[in-house]
């Protein structure tokens, strides 16, 4: 019988969250960006899906890197 992999629990792979919709709009309007400036990823993208995201949410990656404690991403949630 084939284990199963959990990709979340991964080294290299960071962290995934998904924003409220309150939280979205705080960011877009802090940075003056509209949801299609943000780089995209996939809904069925494995490292989200856990998460059930619709198409237009935003995840919030946090990357932890040797040299800073922690670097901050965000990315738009589109259907394929």
């Amino acid at each position: 019988m084939k284990e199963e992999f959990d990709i979340t629990k991964h080294i290299l792979v960071p962290k995934h969250i998904l924003l409220t919709k309150d939280e979205a709009k705080k960011l877009l309007e802090k940075h003056n960006l509209t949801i299609a400036q943000l780089p995209k990823i996939f809904k069925k993208d494995p490292i989200i899906i856990n998460l059930n995201p619709s198409a237009g949410d935003i995840i919030k990656l946090i990357r932890n890197k040797d040299t800073a404690n922690e670097t901050i991403y965000y990315r738009t949630v589109i259907d394929e």
